[in-house]
């Protein structure tokens, strides 16, 4: 992306994914920068550097006292070009966390050459509408492949009519973090089961008891936490505690706002000692609120992390599954490339469930009685 930092990036992505579900639309004008950089909770000029490089692309024009334009024709000349050879693939993106995405896409790209495979990147914002969109965009454009990151995985989707298209068309999907159950494709995943027992058992070693945890209802890899989370309690004799469990949609889990019900939540908790926070979002949200609160980590409260997707774990000393995106995407991409040569569409052996990373920092101290 010519030396674009990752924030800048995901801001290309998902504009560039913007102009694709919209160039055989009547739309032509893009949402403003302000309502971008509110979108995508980045600065303005993060928002400005993305479309600097798309107006250079000649993908957008921008007008003086009007907005930012899709230029139509380039887009549909840019699909019309064609892969020159290459074996071309889509990338279907939640878009969420830009960390994640990064390396994840880092991963991809380290087994795709660009002079070899044409990757395609969209972006759903983890909505059924905007997957629905895409699909159908692409279901006739020559894709021999797609790589995908569910939406809302552990609901009943409204788009596997789509996919079952692709399926019968013959077109390798493989999936990875979120995957559909009712479809046949294989899927790259931690194992988010072990990944709990893990985290669990070192919270009750230390004594706690009164565990609280933050998951999303959506999120079919939150859904597996929360399992682990519950079958770690009652393995350790540990009561499970309805009452400590906070449940959020996807939506809610990327908004800032959502620390303010954190903070109720664990108020009415007077005797937790502890929370489990399903990814890296929440757990800066935790964090935020325990500050709040005056509660130090770990001597008043606890810490842990699933899927920690900052680089920086180490210096925050967080006790946390690191997130494996970069080894994620090397393993989707090779086995899709595997599923293509192979002429593959059902879940022929290329399923793949990684061991959890579990990194030991200094969030999690021994239990002691306190009063939220």
């Amino acid at each position: 992306m010519g030396g674009m930092d990752r924030k800048s990036e995901m801001a290309y992505l998902w504009v560039r994914a913007y102009i694709e579900e919209n160039k055989f639309s009547s739309s032509s004008k893009i949402p403003s920068e302000n309502a971008l950089s509110r979108k995508l909770s980045i600065s303005r000029e993060t928002v400005r550097r993305a479309l600097a490089r798309l107006e250079q692309e000649g993908l957008l024009r921008r007008v003086r006292g009007s907005g930012t334009y899709i230029e139509k024709e380039a887009a549909l000349s840019w699909e019309l070009g064609g892969s020159g050879g290459r074996t071309k693939i889509g990338l279907i993106l939640q878009g969420q966390d830009s960390n994640a995405n990064s390396s994840l896409m880092d991963g991809i790209r380290s087994i795709l050459p660009p002079d070899q495979v044409d990757l395609r990147t969209f972006l759903t914002d983890n909505k059924f509408a905007n997957e629905r969109r895409c699909l159908n965009a692409v279901m006739d454009q020559g894709f021999q492949g797609f790589i995908v990151d569910g939406v809302k995985a552990s609901l009943l989707n409204p788009n596997l009519d789509c996919y079952r298209r692709i399926y019968q068309k013959r077109i390798p999907v493989i999936f990875y973090n979120n995957y559909y159950k009712n479809l046949k494709c294989p899927r790259v995943v931690v194992n988010d089961l072990r990944c709990a027992e893990e985290l669990i058992s070192l919270l009750i070693r230390e004594g706690h008891r009164n565990i609280a945890g933050v998951f999303v209802s959506d999120n079919y890899q939150s859904i597996e936490k929360f399992q682990g989370m519950a079958a770690a309690l009652q393995k350790n004799g540990v009561e499970y505690q309805d009452d400590y469990i906070k449940w959020c949609v996807s939506d809610e889990a990327h908004d800032a706002r959502f620390a303010r019900s954190i903070d109720h939540f664990l108020k009415r908790l007077p005797h937790c000692t502890a929370v489990v926070c399903c990814n890296y979002m929440i757990c800066q949200l935790v964090r935020q609120v325990l500050e709040k609160q005056g509660r130090r980590v770990p001597q008043d409260c606890s810490l842990v992390c699933f899927d920690y997707s900052n680089d920086d774990w180490e210096e925050q000393g967080v006790t946390c599954s690191v997130h494996q995106g970069y080894r994620i995407g090397q393993e989707v991409a090779s086995r899709l490339m595997r599923m293509i040569r192979n002429r593959d569409c059902d879940d022929l052996g290329y399923t793949y469930v990684l061991s959890p990373e579990i990194y030991l920092g200094k969030t999690v101290g021994p239990a002691r009685e306190t009063k939220f």
